[in-house]
């Protein structure tokens, strides 16, 4: 097997992310069964490095933006470096977020509710960013998933602070009917998909631009 046809759709970036939200969720996971007696600073070790390679990059971004201004002329480059700083400051906000999580684990001197604040004013800002996104043509995928949940955060801040005595069925009802909405859009494509694959007046390339 080629490597380079098999790396061609590589996307570090995700890699990253995912790489780092692995290894944090297992030692996450340990901590809680006391299998491990690290504190939560180091625990959430790689949380901090994704962030740190959020900020380098977006460094090293500005840097060239700045210092190369011919490069200001490609194409729709205001748009990309405007797309970097608006995901620096995304980023930036959740990492006070989980700088308070990780805060209140070790120490348990906050509020649920004022450790969920930056999460909360994410998912506001994010239904701007979202719009902007589609406009221009950008992936949104942070942006879209903290917009849905807004109230999911709401609903779990209040019923770890004791706030609420619902169960916990009720606290994770905003999540189901994301869930819900997510399972009915699936069928919608596939029913969709399938519609098209029967029909003989649509041609190949019609189809394909159809399921992009």
């Amino acid at each position: 097997m080629n490597l380079q046809t098999l790396f061609q759709d590589f996307n570090p970036s995700k890699f990253i992310v995912h790489s780092s939200l692995l290894v944090f969720t297992a030692l996450f996971a340990l901590r809680l069964d006391d299998s491990i007696d690290w504190s939560y600073w180091t625990v959430f070790s790689p949380i901090w490095f994704w962030k740190f390679m959020v900020i380098c990059g977006a460094t090293v971004g500005s840097y060239v933006w700045w210092r190369y201004p011919h490069f200001r002329l490609e194409g729709e480059a205001y748009v990309h470096y405007k797309a970097m700083l608006i995901s620096l400051a995304l980023h930036l906000i959740l990492l006070m977020f989980e700088l308070l999580v990780c805060d209140k684990l070790q120490t348990g001197r906050h509020l649920w509710i004022l450790v969920f604040i930056p999460l909360i004013f994410i998912s506001i800002v994010s239904i701007a960013v979202c719009i902007w996104a589609v406009k221009h043509d950008r992936s949104f995928e942070l942006e879209l998933f903290c917009a849905v949940n807004m109230l999911q955060f709401i609903f779990l801040s209040l019923r770890l602070d004791g706030f609420t005595s619902w169960s916990w069925e009720v606290v994770f009802v905003p999540l189901w009917i994301v869930l819900c909405l997510s399972l009915v859009g699936v069928l919608y494509t596939i029913i969709f998909a399938g519609i098209l694959l029967r029909t003989p007046q649509v041609n190949a390339g019609q189809r394909r631009s159809w399921f992009n």
